[in-house]
């Protein structure tokens, strides 16, 4: 069976037109004859929304019961067993009502589009996972519905829906959105201009990158390899050389000539692995192109122009920066180098060839290391002094051997010298060799001539085969030891950073870890003159210090212990740029931390206003209207009418105070200046005054406390206050007919008090939200309290040492199980 299609209209905020537009296509499809149903539309009240339903097929939600209230939700086995062609499903990231066989209902959608069921849906930028931080932060309101980021890129079609911000505030101004008592709060918050301008950038910047990754997607299914100029792409060549910032700064100013361009660094390897760049500049040079916005990359290849455009190609870029050659000129006339040979292969893509102070220089990198040692060099020398007059004697005294057997013996000596000493002690023998040879074994013997030209060729031959050996002896010597280094360096490399993955703090493990690697006795980092990190022995001097690297104009790292060798400094300054850049992540996280309890705090803040500014006047509001009703002298009420009146105002006031006083108190917690006063109490005193304290809807409440249960060590009042909380959540998502039930037992060392309701309970992953402060889950039609009870009631039960934890009841609700230590006389 074929999978549906998806159609998604995105927008950028409510209001914009997403439904209007999917039931417009849902009636164009429909007039053609496809078999189209409306799953599940939210209108929200819009008349022309609502007008747009038209004649389409309208299938009939499922009703959900849930804490005493009746959810409708999109009946999704009916959707399957009619089997239309298309389904219209709004509002994808909406949360389904508990009781719902998917939590999510693009889990629905899912399920639908599995069946072979095509699906117009929508969605607002601000429900995507990946961006919903950065939602919160523009409008500071938290979305709580989401849906994944993958769900809407596997889209087949993604529409953006897109209206000015001032289009969309004159609509609802004009109550084409929200009722008209909720106009003025959403035009001052969520609806400022500055809010939806920045909101319809995030929408059109996402679109933007799935129109990328569909458009790269067909260029590969249609193996096209021409460059599409659909965004300018600059990519930057990095050598790993000192002229590395200039082009990654020219290449940022080219990019940010044009809104949307993208930066992208790219340092081409020699797959030989072999003759690498400096790894600690090309480490600073990717913080460098990152802080700048752009991104970093390398790839590996052994014609580097050709590498180096086929990256470019691939990720569609339209301009390449590359540094003019710093080869000398005479280099120059033997090979054009790599900027003249990727400008005469770039085709349409456009190669900026930037200048720079090293330009035409010539390298002047650091010195090859010779491949062998000193010691062997000397030995292949003494080699030469004493083997070869040695050899000589040998030969002349086996006369019957010819002129070939003696050059091929004194080729052998050449090998086996290049082998000792490398390519200088070689080359002198190859040449002594001759001359012995000529003036030993050639006629006329004696004298530095040749009488034969067969002779003289062999002469030659047998110097040309020796360099050239002497040669490939010593560039395999070389590159032995040149792999030797790269393999060293790359393990060390490896080390370090799996140490800093694993640890805690990653600037700490570094440096640790390069004392250890290098033997050293301190490593200190210093910014701007000032030790920010220090592991090993005492911190010496700067002064002091045997190495010293600097990383950039204000970060310095000071090695204490010994000098290190030039292949080791190598490491030891990419380890630098590493720990520069971990110093500006510690820094960052810093920032995060000390932040985050503000934003916490502006959280609660707003979370507070938002629902003490109604819950505060409601009781307020009910109790004026009933005294104000008392006083009035143009109504005369009854006695039963003023006994009713003076109820409500009682009524209205208590609510009042307990909202105040749960206030209070759950500030009192957050400070931690709540007093504790701790006794031995029975479970069978404390839980009938809770009873009281709840009014008469307590009565059917069941208690079983049986008569021997041990005495509690709490706060009598608080554990008062925990229980009127509990007994009242029960009492209010109770169905009729299943009272609460309070229940206590001994547990080891505690004591558990149960309360149990028969209600339609909470889904276990959501457990840990009912204890958040000003959270009513699932209350879309409860205006009564500020979501504080259940928070309270928990930090409360912690300050005396206990736990409050949910469980199921068994048949269906919630158990709320509090456990507290018993008493000490028991």
């Amino acid at each position: 069976m074929a999978r549906g299609e998806l159609r998604i209209y995105l927008g950028a905020a409510p209001g914009v037109g997403k439904t209007y537009a999917m039931l417009e296509e849902a009636g164009r499809r429909a007039e053609r004859g496809t078999d189209v149903v409306v799953a599940v539309v939210e209108t929200h009240g819009r008349k022309d929304t609502s007008a747009m339903l038209g004649d389409l097929e309208v299938v009939p939600r499922a009703a959900i019961e849930y804490r005493g209230t009746e959810l409708t939700e999109m009946d999704l086995d009916s959707v399957l067993a009619r089997r239309p062609q298309v389904a219209v499903v709004d509002e994808l990231a909406h949360t389904n009502a508990p009781g719902s066989r998917n939590t999510k209902r693009w889990q629905d959608v899912a399920e639908l589009l599995d069946a072979g069921i095509s699906v117009l849906t929508t969605v607002n930028i601000q429900h995507l996972e990946s961006l919903n931080d950065v939602v919160a932060q523009i409008t500071g309101v938290e979305q709580r519905e989401t849906v994944p980021d993958a769900v809407v890129r596997a889209a087949g079609q993604v529409e953006l829906v897109d209206m000015t911000p001032e289009t969309l505030r004159r609509r609802m101004a004009h109550g084409n959105i929200y009722a008209a008592e909720k106009i003025d709060a959403a035009l001052g918050n969520y609806f400022r201009a500055g809010n939806l301008t920045a909101l319809r950038e995030l929408a059109l910047l996402w679109l933007a990158d799935k129109v990328d990754e569909q458009l790269d997607q067909y260029r590969t299914d249609h193996h096209i390899n021409a460059t599409w100029e659909t965004r300018e792409r600059i990519v930057v060549a990095l050598t790993g050389g000192p002229e590395g910032d200039t082009l990654i700064r020219r290449a940022a100013r080219i990019a940010a000539r044009t809104r949307g361009a993208d930066l992208l660094a790219v340092h081409v390897s020699r797959n030989d692995g072999l003759a690498g760049a400096d790894p600690a500049a090309l480490a600073h040079q990717q913080v460098l192109v990152e802080s700048l916005g752009g991104s970093y990359h390398q790839v590996i290849g052994s014609d580097i122009p050709r590498a180096l455009l086929d990256f470019a190609r691939a990720v569609n870029a339209t301009q390449i920066v590359l540094g003019v050659s710093s080869r000398g000129k005479l280099a120059q006339l033997f090979s054009a180098g790599v900027g003249v040979t990727t400008t005469a292969l770039s085709g349409s893509i456009d190669v900026h060839l930037v200048t720079h102070e090293r330009a035409a220089q010539g390298r002047r990198g650091r010195r090859e290391p010779t491949a062998l040692s000193r010691r062997r060099r000397i030995a292949g020398f003494a080699a030469v002094a004493a083997g070869l007059p040695a050899l000589t004697a040998v030969l002349k005294s086996i006369p019957a051997l010819s002129l070939t057997n003696d050059i091929l013996l004194f080729l052998a000596a050449v090998i086996g010298v290049s082998l000792i000493g490398g390519l200088w002690p070689a080359l002198l023998a190859a040449i002594t060799g001759s001359l012995l040879l000529n003036w030993f074994f050639t006629p006329p013997f004696g004298r530095f001539t040749i009488a034969e030209g067969g002779h003289l060729l062999a002469l030659a031959i047998f110097v040309v085969i020796a360099i050239a050996v002497s040669w490939v002896v010593d560039t395999a010597a070389r590159t032995t030891r040149q792999a030797a280094q790269a393999s060293a360096d790359a393990q060390t490399l490896a080390t370090v950073a799996g140490s800093v993955l694993r640890g805690q703090r990653p600037l700490t493990a570094l440096l640790e870890r390069l004392r250890e690697t290098f033997t050293l006795a301190s490593v200190t980092l210093l910014d701007q003159g000032v030790a920010v990190a220090h592991v090993g022995q005492a911190q010496p001097a700067a002064r002091d210090a045997d190495v010293e690297v600097k990383v950039d104009d204000t970060v310095t790292m000071l090695l204490h212990g010994h000098r290190l060798e030039a292949s080791d400094r190598r490491i030891v300054e990419a380890f630098a740029a590493q720990a520069t850049l971990a110093l500006r992540q510690e820094r960052l996280a810093a920032e995060a931390a000390a932040a985050k309890p503000l934003a916490e705090a502006d959280r609660m803040r707003t979370a507070l206003l938002a629902a003490v500014s109604h819950d505060l006047r409601t009781p307020l509001a009910s109790a004026k209207a009933a005294v104000a009703g008392l006083r009035s002298e143009e109504v005369v009420f009854d006695d039963d009418d003023r006994a009713e009146l003076l109820a409500t105002a009682d009524e209205s006031l208590d609510r009042l105070t307990a909202l105040v006083t749960n206030l209070l108190d759950m500030s009192r917690l957050q400070a931690g200046a709540l007093g504790v006063n701790a006794v031995d109490v029975g479970a069978e005193d404390v839980v009938p005054r809770a009873l009281d304290d709840i009014g008469p809807q307590a009565r059917s409440v069941a208690v079983h406390i049986p008569d021997d249960l041990p005495l509690v060590h709490a706060d009598p009042g608080l554990l008062e206050r925990i229980l009127v909380n509990l007994i009242t959540n029960a009492l209010r998502y109770s169905p009729a007919g299943k009272a609460p039930v309070v229940t206590a037992s001994v547990l080891g060392a505690s004591i558990e008090l149960r309360i149990i309701d028969h209600g339609p309970g909470i889904a276990e992953d959501r457990w840990n939200d009912v204890f958040l402060p000003f959270q009513r889950l699932g209350d879309r039609d409860n205006h009564t309290g500020v979501g504080l009870g259940l928070a309270l009631a928990r930090g409360l039960t912690e300050a005396m040492g206990g736990t409050l934890v949910p469980d199921h009841t068994p048949g269906g609700g919630l158990t709320m199980i509090l456990t507290l230590p018993t008493g000490s006389s028991t």
